[in-house]
């Protein structure tokens, strides 16, 4: 049974643990004059890239990845993601969020600066979107119906299992973002039913986390990230 798991577990488990140890280190060594001390983040996301992505790879074959379904509807769905994510400082005004991951702790137009950035978005776009998707739509989904997840077609509708994961995604994030997130879960685990394509749930996170970083990057909202 772990066996069967550990292809979907291990590489979101190492994606938090590293998270966990740059939180960790932020609060701790805040003070420090050290930037690889106080700053950890512009170490660790590149670490976490690497690593994470390194076990999606030695994992592949262990994924039920089917061709795209209903592209058109999945990229609707993340383009509508995107605009609810920001929609709070149209709607509501809520405050600019321009404390976070700033590639311009480097000076800008320099090679580690660009490296930087090239790596936030690896993370950003194709990282974190399939991570979190073999994880939430791909194990999680699958083993709250049953914990013989081979059992478990992909995108199979129960809604315990259904509500449970989509409030799980939504803790994961950041308070302020949680309405976002609520929705947003409801609507990847609707892609996952609809489609019973895990590809086109990484395909909507992807693109929904592409066009944020591209907002990030114009208006300079690092919290964001």
């Amino acid at each position: 049974m772990f066996g069967t798991d550990r292809p979907y577990t291990f590489p979101f488990l190492a994606f938090m643990l590293l998270l966990a140890a740059c939180g960790l280190m932020q609060t701790e060594f805040g003070g420090f004059e050290s930037p690889w001390l106080s700053s950890p983040q512009y170490w660790i996301f590149p670490l976490q890239t690497i690593v994470c992505s390194g076990l999606v790879i030695f994992y592949w074959k262990r994924y039920p990845l089917r061709a795209v379904r209903y592209p058109w509807m999945t990229l609707l769905i993340a383009v509508f993601i995107l605009v609810l994510w920001i929609s709070p400082q149209w709607l509501f005004h809520a405050k600019p969020r321009l404390d976070g991951f700033n590639p311009a702790f480097f000076l800008t137009d320099t090679p580690l600066y660009w490296g930087t950035v090239i790596f936030r978005f690896i993370r950003l776009v194709i990282t974190v979107p399939f991570v979190e998707e073999i994880f939430w739509r791909g194990w999680l989904m699958r083993w709250l119906i049953d914990e013989r997840i081979e059992q478990v077609p992909f995108g199979q509708f129960q809604w315990k299992s259904f509500l449970l994961t989509t409030i799980a995604f939504m803790l994961v994030h950041q308070p302020a973002d949680w309405a976002a997130a609520f929705i947003c879960g409801l609507s990847y685990n609707f892609i996952a039913c609809r489609t019973r394509s895990l590809a086109s749930c990484i395909l909507a996170h992807a693109v929904t986390n592409l066009l944020l970083g591209l907002y990030i990057m114009q208006t300079k909202q690092w919290g964001f990230w």
